[in-house]
């Protein structure tokens, strides 16, 4: 793709970012999706056997060579991992921006190759080598099935008790090379007060290219946000979500030197 082209595709993608943005409709995925199947009872959210090993195996080839990639492509640091260091052997649920292809990548240096697991929508449980890549490396879709939903909650439930780190998207959309933070949804939050784990926000920061592209990206390990057993469930929940949503906010305002500041909302019904 030459520079023109490439130029091209970041003003289309700046443009649509910022439509969105006027009506303050931050989790739209504008992205189009490829092929996919919805999980069912029979979907194996925990490897055995054959499977096992090869997750084994994908992760133990991503620890190995993601570092040098994410460093020669990206320039990616790490900041923070005290703040991971503190929550010792816990399980944790993890949230961070979703602003790239690869920012799963990004995650697991922050939280560890092995220590990490993924959920993903339904729609991200791709068929094809890149799904069967993607499932081994430890990502789990969500599925409007309730057999594998059980399935997924007692997972989930098992990892976090071992200790596990469970990565959520709580804008639930990606949006490509876009620095602000966007509103969390409550579902991350959900899960830590159901199973009484704490909160652990990560948030990217990075510069752009003239094509557009991100350099110099950071990865910002915040300190970890706990549940606040005198409040009612809902009340605990909302307290987590506003305390993630505030962290990244400080963030992105520490390392951009501006406040976070949305286009003017075009919406005619205000809410």
């Amino acid at each position: 793709m030459n520079a023109a082209k490439k130029r091209t595709k970041r003003e289309k993608i700046d443009g649509i970012q910022r439509v969105l943005e006027e009506y303050r409709r931050f989790d739209f995925d504008y992205i189009p999706f490829g092929s996919y199947t919805i999980p069912d009872g029979s979907f194996a959210y925990r490897q055995k056997g054959w499977d096992a090993f090869c997750t084994g195996f994908i992760r133990c080839g991503l620890w190995a060579i993601a570092p040098a990639f994410l460093k020669i492509a990206y320039g990616l640091r790490v900041v923070g991992r005290r703040n991971l260091r503190a929550l010792g052997k816990q399980g944790a649920i993890c949230v961070t921006n979703h602003v790239s292809y690869m920012d799963t990548l990004f995650a697991r240096a922050a939280i560890g190759q092995f220590r990490g697991f993924y959920t993903m929508a339904p729609r991200n449980n791709k068929t094809g080598v890149g799904g069967w890549f993607m499932r081994h490396a430890g990502m789990w879709p969500f599925s409007p099935n309730l057999a594998a939903m059980k399935k997924l909650m007692q997972e989930m439930e098992a990892r976090l008790k071992e200790g596990k780190i469970v990565h959520f998207y709580p804008e639930q959309a990606m949006w490509v090379n876009y620095p602000k933070p966007r509103p969390m949804k409550e579902g991350a939050f959900y899960y830590a007060v159901k199973y009484n784990v704490p909160v652990l926000p990560v948030f990217f920061t990075f510069r752009r290219d003239r094509y557009g592209h991100m350099r110099r990206v950071v990865v910002h390990i915040l300190p970890a946000v706990y549940p606040d057993a005198a409040l009612a469930r809902g009340a605990r929940i909302e307290a987590l979500r506003t305390a993630a949503e505030q962290a990244w906010r400080e963030c992105y305002e520490a390392v951009y030197k501006q406040p976070v500041v949305y286009l003017p909302d075009r919406r005619r019904n205000r809410s």
